[in-house]
């Protein structure tokens, strides 16, 4: 009977995921609010639909009342926390709030299907990263002098990234964590916010060759440093973040070309420096061919993704356990072995449509700080997923980047729930600019009417 259910519950799931990937764009063609409102409601009902269908698969093949607690309490969580949201900011992104809560919710879904302690304490981090979360829009909306503090971020970041000099330790060969008092973290997840902060605030008024190279000095420190620690994955994406920002802010071409020929330079000598940079390559090019060595990971990961086929084995019918780093970096192929290849797809494309929304709220902002800003936010987030998909896909070498919201990793949900955050606070004050523009024209129609019916 078990089977049975998991069979049908993984078509049904694979069509209500259709459905509402389809409204995260058919939402940017709406202009009505009305009807905007009435998407994101749907949206509302599958997201909870598709949690509760998992969940019961989750807890039949579990028989344990625990899965029915954690369920009920993820379940008050995102009514609480989407009530919260929705009426606190008003004029926020529906869109992006919805699909911030439903990614965390697959999170959830898969992490108690491998691991439920790990699971609990995904949640447990995720509520009081949506807690301080909230408190970040207005930051952003009303504090007028995050655009003054250039050189404060540089050294501030500068500083979260050297901090694993003192208190690192060693995980996967990268000594990229830090553990005090037990509890550990990944400072480059943090320092990745700050960076684009740093990178904002030294461009967005001036772009003088020396302000171009002393925010350049500072930022290849930051890269230095992470290919120091060893976190090839957070380097590249600093590397990437900085090269955009830099030419949104220039406009010049030339800059990026230079980086980008300096980055292909520094790659090759990384390659031939650093052991575990030359593996991750060799695991990339011949994965079968180092089965029992370094292409292990991988080709397991291309085995579930290939034998998940386009609906999934279903959930507890595959062998995730097979996949090293299952519960983090090669989550996607877990979820591309049980949930199918088809969901898989419209998964990369809701993350999609966040970055779409992302790209569209920054070419709306007039501001160049908080332009910048937005545009290398994006990219951070946007290339993060490039990384961590094409690894596991083996269309480029694997760097050892999380998903966003859904690997475990207390850290990366944390940085990418600011991140939402300070792009909600972006789209706030644009949508504050635009209410007080159609104020001002209203003012001026009434003053011309005035004008008219005295004359």
């Amino acid at each position: 009977m078990v089977n049975v259910i998991t069979q049908l519950f993984k078509y049904m799931v694979a069509l209500i995921m259709a459905i509402y990937t389809i409204r995260c764009f058919t939402v940017f063609s709406v202009k009505k609010e009305k009807k905007k409102r009435r998407i994101y409601r749907s949206q509302n009902f599958l997201m909870l639909l598709i949690h509760f269908m998992l969940y019961t698969i989750i807890f039949l093949n579990e028989k344990s009342m625990y899965v029915l607690v954690f369920y009920g309490a993820q379940l008050c969580f995102f009514i609480v926390a989407l009530f919260m949201y929705n009426n606190i900011y008003r004029n926020a992104s529906r869109l992006l709030i919805n699909n911030m809560f439903f990614l965390m919710m697959i999170g959830f879904v898969m992490l108690t299907r491998l691991d439920m302690t790990l699971a609990v304490k995904q949640f447990l981090i995720a509520v009081a990263s949506v807690a301080f979360s909230l408190a970040v829009p207005v930051i952003v909306e009303k504090v007028g002098f995050l655009s003054r503090l250039g050189i404060v971020y540089g050294i501030l970041g500068l500083g979260v990234v050297g901090s694993v000099f003192i208190f690192g330790t060693k995980v996967y060969g990268a000594t990229n964590w830090v553990s005090i008092a037990g509890i550990g973290f990944q400072p480059s997840e943090l320092a990745k916010i700050i960076f684009v902060f740093f990178v904002a605030a030294m461009l967005y008024k001036n772009t003088s060759l020396k302000q171009i190279i002393i925010t350049s000095v500072i930022a290849a420190v930051h890269v230095l440093m992470l290919v120091v620690e060893k976190d090839l994955g957070a380097a590249v994406i600093f590397f990437v973040t900085y090269i955009v920002m830099l030419y949104v802010a220039s406009r010049r071409v030339m800059w990026p070309l230079l980086g980008l020929a300096a980055g292909s330079g520094a790659s090759v000598v990384a390659y031939h420096l650093f052991a575990h940079v030359k593996r991750r390559v060799i695991a990339w090019k011949d994965p079968w061919g180092n089965y029992n060595d370094a292409g292990y990971q991988i080709a397991q990961s291309l085995f579930a993704i290939g034998t998940g086929g386009w609906f999934g084995m279903g959930l507890y019918q595959g062998m995730p356990k097979d996949i090293p780093v299952r519960e983090s970096d090669f989550i996607f192929a877990v979820i591309a072995e049980e949930l199918g290849g088809f969901f898989a797809i419209c998964l990369i494309l809701v993350f999609m449509s966040c970055f779409i929304m992302f790209i569209n709220i920054s070419l709306r902002l007039t501001n160049n700080f908080y332009k910048l800003l937005a545009i290398g936010l994006s990219i951070a987030y946007g290339f993060q997923l490039f990384l961590c998909i094409g690894g596991v896909i083996k269309f480029i070498p694997h760097t050892g980047v999380t998903l966003p919201l859904i690997s475990y990793g207390g850290s990366s949900i944390l940085s990418t729930i600011i991140v939402f955050a300070v792009i909600q606070g972006l789209y706030l004050l644009k949508q504050k600019e635009v209410k007080q523009i159609e104020e001002k024209r209203r003012e001026s129609e009434q003053r011309q009417r005035l004008d008219q019916t005295h004359l």
